[in-house]
């Protein structure tokens, strides 16, 4: 399965890096990571990444120097999902980038620890008069799917002031993502990835802003990030079970070197939550009622490790 998500993307990227070597053009550039990500829940992933750099409206200028288009081409494979996606970021000058893209995949449901691990699945209650909430659909029962468009701002003061300890950086990225689920109907909320199944067909606000320091040294950046998720399909009724709030991910970030090719991410995680009343955790999400009075409260998330090797 990976490498039919994965090639056909390959040989697009290929095609790409031939006609952008034409005469007069900087020589494009290419590399090949793989990566495995693990965590404090019951999640695991490898990644596959291919990426090109297409010099493009390159000036003399420190602000359009590095002017280029980004091709990334990726696969991953979880032990409950598969993906594929493809991304192109445009670097018109140094502090602005624009980036589109889209992702495809599916999954399955297998028993971890004595716990079923949500690889896929439609959420519904069990009936009218019974609220338990009822996981449905086979494995690969659906195509999940994703579409995004997004820009970036970012700042670094070495730009400024020039000097290996002199980079803190800052990056801020909005983006309006469109995601579904083929088999889903309009009213219908679905599982992906072992998440909360509070997911359903529309669009959706994501922003990250990201402060950090990087260092001459093993350790080469720490930082924290913030990311806003805001859900704005419009569901009668998403007040009473709080899809009108903000989704808040906190984090704070620390990335090692240990060889040339190879890092370290370090990465922990808290997160907000909506407070609903209590005596009703096994029903179905939108069958709650959320607490008026006291509608969040913010959770520990996660403590993940992120390794990566570039292979050229």
């Amino acid at each position: 399965m990976g490498r039919k998500t994965i090639l056909p993307g390959l040989f697009l990227a290929d095609l790409f890096l031939v006609l952008a070597a034409l005469p007069g053009t900087a020589e494009p550039s290419s590399s090949t990571e793989i990566g495995l990500q693990v965590s404090s829940r019951p999640e695991a992933k490898i990644t596959l990444t291919r990426q090109y750099v297409f010099p493009f409206l390159q000036g003399e200028s420190p602000l359009t120097r590095d002017n280029s288009i980004n091709a990334r081409f990726g696969g991953e494979l979880s032990p409950i999902s598969v993906n594929g996606s493809a991304e192109l970021t445009w670097t018109p000058i140094a502090f602005f980038q624009l980036a589109g893209g889209v992702r495809a995949g599916s999954g399955w449901n297998i028993e971890i620890f004595g716990k079923q691990a949500r690889g896929y699945g439609i959420n519904r209650p069990r009936s009218d008069t019974d609220p338990a909430e009822e996981i449905s659909g086979p494995p690969f029962g659906g195509l999940l799917w994703s579409a995004f468009g997004g820009g970036t701002l970012q700042f670094d003061l070495g730009a400024l002031f020039p000097g290996d300890w002199n980079h803190i950086v800052f990056r801020a990225y909005q983006e309006l993502r469109y995601k579904g689920n083929s088999a889903a109907g309009s009213g219908d909320s679905w599982y992906f990835e072992n998440d909360d199944g509070e997911n359903r067909n529309g669009f959706i606000s994501y922003g990250s802003y990201v402060l950090g320091y990087q260092m001459p040294v093993k350790l080469n950046m720490v930082g924290f990030m913030a990311e806003l998720t805001r859900l704005l399909y419009d569901t009668p009724g998403r007040k009473t079970w709080g899809d009108d709030l903000n989704q808040w991910t906190l984090s704070g970030l620390a990335n090692y070197s240990l060889t040339e090719k190879l890092s370290a991410a370090l990465v922990i995680q808290f997160r907000t939550r909506r407070n609903y009343l209590s005596g009703n955790e096994d029903t179905f999400y939108q069958r709650r009622i959320l607490n008026e009075s006291d509608r969040q409260h913010i959770q520990f998330y996660r403590l993940a490790l992120l390794l990566n090797y570039r292979l050229h």
